[in-house]
C-alpha cells in the first residue's frame, strides 16, 4: 500500500515480476484496493498470489517509530511478520522508509555481530557500478557500525556485482586518513585492520568514478549523497534537453542523440536497480524508492528472487562471523 503510486505501480509491477520468474507473491493491504487493481490484469488468475489483509497504512509523514508501535496491523508489519514466520522468502517495500526499517528491525532482529542495519544502494560509475552504504537506515552510527557496514557491502559486492575481492572506500573530506569527523578518522583506523581490501578515503567527487566498489558513510550522509546525485541527474536531464531544443541545429542533434541519451538515463535511473536490501537483520529485505514505478517494483522484486536464490543473508553472515575484529 506504500509509495506515491502505491498500490497501482506495487501490483503491477509485482505480477510482471511473477510472470517471467518462479515465484510467488503475498500482496499485503487492503483487499478491496488490491482486488480492483488484480482485476485490471486478466491473467491475475494464473499466477500464485495470495492476498494478506492488512487494514492500516503508514503514511510517510509519520514518524515510524510510533507508527509502528501503534499500527501493528498496517501493512508493512503484517508484511514483515509473514516473512519472520517463514511465509515468504523475502519483504519488498516501496513504501515510508524509516517505517520499513523498523519492521524489518522488530520482525527479523539482527544478525550476530551487527549492532544497526544499513541500506546497500547500487549507484553507477564510470566503471560499472558500486555499493553505497549506509543510504538511510541508521542515521547515528559509530565507528563499530562503520567497520560493520564495510564488512556487509564486501559480502553483498561479491554476490551482486560479481567481484571476488572488492575495493572498499571510507567517504570523507579528503584522501587524507586525519580529514572527516571524529567518526570518520577512528572508523578509518578500524578499517585499515579489518580483513577486506580497504583502499582509504574516498571524496564525493570520487563516488562515481569507481575508485571503490564499496563506499561507506553513516545513513545520514549516505542518504544526502544519494538524494543529491537524483536531483542533479534530473536537473542536467532537463537542462540539456530545453538546450537541444532552443534551435533546429539542436533538435536536429537532439534526434540524432536519442538513442546515447536513453542509453545515458539507463545507467543513472534508480529504477534499473529496484531497490536496495537492508543488510544486517536477518531475513531478506529490499526497500525501494517512494517513486518507484512499475518497473522499479518488478526490478525490486527479481531482486529479492536472485538474492533469496544466492542465499545473500547467510553468506553476509558469514562474513560477518569470519571477521573477528567486529564488535559493537
Amino acid at each position: 500500500m506504500g509509495g506515491d503510486q502505491g498500490p497501482s505501480a506495487v501490483v503491477d509491477g509485482a505480477l510482471a515480476a511473477a510472470r517471467h520468474l518462479d515465484l510467488g507473491l503475498l500482496l499485503v493491504g487492503d483487499p478491496a484496493a488490491i482486488e480492483a487493481e488484480l482485476g485490471r490484469h486478466a491473467d491475475a488468475g494464473g499466477l500464485d498470489v495470495r492476498l494478506v489483509d492488512a487494514p492500516d497504512v503508514i503514511g510517510m509523514a509519520e514518524s515510524p517509530a510510533a507508527a509502528v508501535r501503534h499500527k501493528p496491523r498496517a501493512s508493512i508489519g503484517v508484511a514483515a511478520a509473514a516473512v519472520a514466520r517463514g511465509e515468504a522468502d523475502a519483504l519488498v517495500s516501496v513504501g515510508h522508509t524509516g517505517a520499513s526499517v523498523m519492521a524489518a528491525y522488530q520482525a527479523f532482529g539482527l544478525l550476530p555481530h551487527v549492532g544497526r542495519p544499513a541500506l546497500a544502494a547500487t549507484v553507477p560509475t564510470r566503471e560499472g557500478s558500486a555499493v553505497l552504504l549506509d543510504a538511510g537506515a541508521s542515521v547515528e552510527c559509530r565507528p563499530a557500525h562503520l567497520l560493520q557496514f564495510a564488512v556487509m557491502g564486501a559480502a553483498y559486492a561479491r554476490v551482486a556485482l560479481g567481484l571476488g575481492r572488492p575495493r572498499v572506500g571510507l567517504l570523507s573530506i579528503g584522501e587524507e586518513e586525519s580529514k572527516g569527523t571524529e567518526l570518520v578518522r577512528d572508523a578509518h583506523q578500524l578499517l585499515k585492520s579489518a580483513p577486506i581490501r580497504f583502499v582509504g578515503n574516498v571524496e564525493a567527487r570520487d563516488l562515481y568514478t569507481g575508485q571503490a566498489d564499496v563506499i561507506v558513510c553513516d545513513g545520514f550522509t549516505g542518504n544526502v549523497a544519494l538524494k543529491v546525485s537524483e536531483g542533479l541527474v534530473d536537473t542536467v536531464e532537463t537542462l540539456l534537453s530545453e538546450e537541444l531544443s532552443r534551435t533546429f541545429s539542436g533538435m536536429v542533434g537532439s534526434l540524432l542523440s536519442r538513442r546515447a541519451f536513453r542509453r545515458f538515463r539507463r545507467r543513472v535511473d534508480y529504477s534499473e536497480y529496484g531497490g536496495a536490501p537492508l543488510l544486517g537483520v536477518a531475513r531478506l529485505c529490499i526497500l525501494g524508492h517512494g517513486r518507484s514505478s512499475p518497473k522499479a517494483v518488478r526490478n525490486a522484486v527479481a531482486m529479492a528472487y536472485r538474492f533469496a536464490a544466492h542465499r545473500l543473508i547467510e553468506r553476509v553472515e558469514q562474513d560477518i562471523d569470519a571477521a573477528a575484529v567486529l564488535h559493537r
